[in-house]
């Protein structure tokens, strides 16, 4: 008998695209599961969809969108053994690149039916799912910069542009304490703050630490203070190679720590961009939940 299988889907901007997408991902899916296709609107998200293919009794759980969309999917999913599956189509698709799940929608449809499935640690930001990052400052400011039609034309490469620009029109320093279970501390003349439960080397700003873990257990918090842009540059360029080489940054205005359960505030209040999208702005309080969501993953992710 076939498992049930719920796909939530995301409408891509042209119709045409969005039906051979789904033509192309029913075939390769449909003779494995008994497969319900339900796909999100500005009404209907795609948490609440998942949720209701959780009550449902769903076997397995499919989102096909980008990092939002399987973010908000990955909600009902949080603490269930049910396997969720990824099928990357939106702008930057950071989750599945840190798990090597493929862009191309055959290859990201073969790997949920190999079946292989893989603990990761997923968190909740001001009570919303995160399975990928928070950025206050500096990415967050780039991410509103990156409009829409942006996107549209350039894909990922629309958020190196605006990133370029806001570093280019300087970023205004802010004070942030910051609240682990184990200490506190204070910084005068932050420009961005990241916390990261998993990301790619091209989330570079995550990557102050000795590399990125998704199963850990733990939060990875990077806050930079660069002076100038010349120490910006700097910075950046560090921070860049330790996502390749997994070696923490060693600057004097690069901040590093890891923890289970972090509390932000800063003066004057930031915005906060999780998983991609704009949440509105600090103070934000994350928690770590370790070993929580079950994904479905290629063989050298096992």
């Amino acid at each position: 008998m076939s498992r049930s299988a719920y796909l939530i889907f995301k409408p891509a901007s042209e119709q045409r695209e969005t039906e051979q997408e789904l033509m192309e991902i029913r075939a390769m899916l449909e003779p494995e599961f008994n497969l319900s296709v339900y796909s999100t609107t500005p009404e209907v998200s795609a948490g609440q969809l998942a949720h209701q293919a959780v009550e449902n009794g769903a076997e397995v759980v499919i989102a096909a969108g980008g990092d939002g969309t399987v973010s908000a999917a990955a909600e009902a999913l949080i603490n269930t053994d049910i396997p969720f599956g990824v099928i990357p189509r939106g702008t930057a698709n950071a989750f599945a690149t840190y798990l090597d799940i493929p862009s191309d929608l055959k290859a990201a449809c073969q790997v949920i039916l190999a079946g292989n499935t893989r603990l990761v640690d997923t968190a909740l930001c001001n009570g919303k799912p995160m399975v990928l990052l928070a950025g206050i400052g500096f990415e967050a400011k780039t991410v509103e910069q990156a409009d829409k039609e942006a996107k549209n034309r350039f894909g990922a490469f629309a958020y190196i542009l605006a990133g370029i620009k806001q570093f280019w029109q300087g970023v205004k320093p802010f004070e942030t304490n910051v609240e682990t279970e184990s200490q506190t501390a204070t910084i005068q003349q932050a420009t961005a703050i990241t916390v990261a439960n998993s990301a790619p080397p091209t989330s570079v700003l995550a990557h102050g630490t000795t590399g990125v873990y998704v199963d850990d257990g733990l939060l990875d918090v990077t806050i930079t203070s660069p002076q100038s842009r010349l120490e910006g540059a700097i910075a950046l360029y560090h921070l860049l190679k330790s996502g390749f080489n997994d070696r923490a940054v060693e600057l004097d205005n690069v901040h590093h720590l890891r923890a289970k359960h972090i509390k932000i505030t800063t003066e004057p209040p930031q915005p906060v961009v999780l998983d991609g999208n704009l949440k509105g702005t600090t103070p934000v309080e994350i928690e770590c939940i370790p070993n929580s969501l079950n994904v479905l993953v290629p063989n050298n992710q096992i």
